[in-house]
C-alpha cells in the first residue's frame, strides 16, 4: 500500500464521507446529489498531488501537447475546454473485457481511479463528458461537486456491469460542468430509440448560458451501441439522437456541441448522419490532420483474445459556424501507447481522451 503521507489523505476523506452514499440503486433516475454539495470544497492542486503519492509505483503519466488550430485573432473572452474520455467501467475492465496484455493488477481501482483524475485535473476541462461511468456515486459526483462542477449521471437501462460479480451498480454517462463559468438552462436525459423501440444507449444534453458573454449553447454527451453488426442500429440511434438535439437548439439557432464514443469508424452511416445533419456540424479532430478533412487513426487500441484492435470510434462535433476550435489535444504515438496498448499502468482507460478549447464565432449574425 502506498504511503498517503503524514496527514490523513484529502482524497481518501473526500471518498470516505461519500461511501455511504454509493447504494446507486437508490439513484437510477440520474441527477444531482444534495448531500456533496454541503462538502467542503477542494483544491485541485491538493487532489492532484494526493493522486501522485497513489500512483509513485507506477510509470509518470504520459505527456500530450495541444494543437494551436486558431485560423483568425485571438478571442476576447477566455476558450470553453471540453474534455470527452471513455474511462472503462470498472467491472467491463476486471470483468468482461479481456485485455489480454493488462495485468489485472494495472486495473486496481484504487490506482486507476487516481489516474483517471490526475488526466481530469491534468487539462482542467471547463466542461467533462464521459462515458461508462460505474464510480459516479462514490468517486466522481463527491469530487468534483467540490471541484466546482455541476454534475448529472444518467445510467443505462441494463447495464453490462450489473452481470459482473462485485459490481459497482450500472455505468452511464455523466456531464460535468463548472457552475462559476456556465449557468445551467435546460437539462434532458434522453433514451435513444432505434427503429422505435427504446434501447440501452443514452445521451444527455444541457444547454448553459456562458456567464462571460451571455451566449447560450448545448453540450451532449452519449455512448452509442458496440460491436460489428449493429451498424444500422447505431445509424437509427444517431437519427434519433439529432432530432433531440434539433428539438434543444431550436432547429441549430443555439450553438451545439456532441462528445461520445460513438462505436463507430468514420465509414459507417452514423459518422455520414452527423457530417451532413442540417444542424451543420463538423468533427473537431479531423482539424489536427494535414488536410482539416480526416480522422486520426485511432482513438482506441487494445489487444482482446480475438486479436489487436485499433479503431477511430470517439468525436467531438461542433456547430462549425457558430463555434472556433482554437486548439486540440494531440493522440498518444504508438511508441507513448508501447507493445501492450491500453489500457496498461499508465493509461486507465481504453480509450483516449479527447479535449478541445472552443471559442464563439465572433459575428453575431451568423448563428451556425
Amino acid at each position: 500500500v502506498c504511503s498517503m503521507g503524514n496527514s490523513t489523505s484529502r482524497l481518501y476523506s473526500a471518498l470516505a464521507k461519500t461511501l455511504s452514499s454509493s447504494a446507486v440503486s437508490q439513484h437510477q433516475d440520474c441527477l444531482e446529489q444534495p448531500d456533496s454539495a454541503q462538502l467542503d470544497p477542494i483544491d485541485p492542486k491538493d487532489l492532484l498531488e494526493e493522486c501522485q503519492i497513489v500512483l509513485q509505483k507506477r510509470p509518470p503519466r504520459i505527456q500530450r501537447d495541444f494543437v494551436d488550430l486558431k485560423k483568425n485573432a485571438a478571442s476576447n473572452h477566455r476558450p470553453i475546454r471540453v474534455m470527452q474520455w471513455n474511462i472503462l467501467a470498472q467491472a467491463l475492465g476486471e470483468g468482461k473485457d479481456n485485455f489480454v496484455q493488462c495485468p489485472m493488477e494495472a486495473l486496481k481501482w484504487e490506482e486507476r481511479k487516481c489516474l483517471i483524475l490526475e488526466e481530469i485535473l491534468a487539462y482542467k476541462p471547463d466542461i467533462l463528458c464521459l462515458q461508462e461511468v460505474d464510480h459516479y456515486f462514490d468517486t466522481f459526483e463527491p469530487l468534483l461537486s467540490r471541484l466546482g462542477y455541476q454534475c448529472t449521471f444518467f445510467p443505462k437501462p441494463w447495464s453490462p456491469c450489473l452481470d459482473v460479480e462485485q459490481n459497482n451498480g450500472p455505468d452511464g454517462c455523466a456531464l460535468f460542468f463548472l457552475k462559476d463559468r456556465f449557468e445551467l438552462i435546460n437539462s434532458a436525459n434522453i433514451r435513444l430509440t432505434a427503429m422505435k423501440l427504446k434501447t440501452n444507449q443514452v445521451a444527455i444534453a444541457q444547454t448553459l448560458k456562458c456567464k462571460e458573454t451571455g451566449r447560450l449553447f448545448c453540450i451532449a454527451v452519449t455512448h452509442l451501441k458496440a460491436r460489428t453488426g449493429w451498424e444500422r442500429f447505431r445509424s437509427a440511434q444517431g437519427c434519433d439522437l439529432l432530432q433531440n438535439l434539433k428539438s434543444i437548439t431550436q432547429g441549430a439557432k443555439i450553438p451545439l456541441i456532441i462528445c461520445g464514443d460513438f462505436n463507430a469508424e468514420p465509414t459507417e452511416e452514423v459518422y455520414r448522419e452527423f457530417s451532413n445533419s442540417s444542424l451543420n456540424l463538423n468533427s473537431a479532430y479531423k482539424l489536427l490532420s494535414p488536410d482539416g478533412q480526416s480522422e486520426p487513426p485511432y482513438t482506441t487500441w487494445k489487444i482482446r483474445p480475438s486479436g489487436e484492435c485499433r479503431h477511430t470510434l470517439d468525436y467531438i462535433w461542433y456547430s462549425q459556424h457558430a463555434l472556433n476550435v482554437n486548439s486540440a489535444l494531440g493522440l498518444l504515438t504508438e511508441e507513448q501507447i508501447g507493445p501492450n496498448r491500453l489500457p496498461s499502468f499508465n493509461y486507465p482507460s481504453d480509450h483516449l481522451s479527447l479535449v478541445c478549447d472552443f471559442s464563439f464565432n465572433q459575428d453575431p449574425d451568423r448563428l451556425m
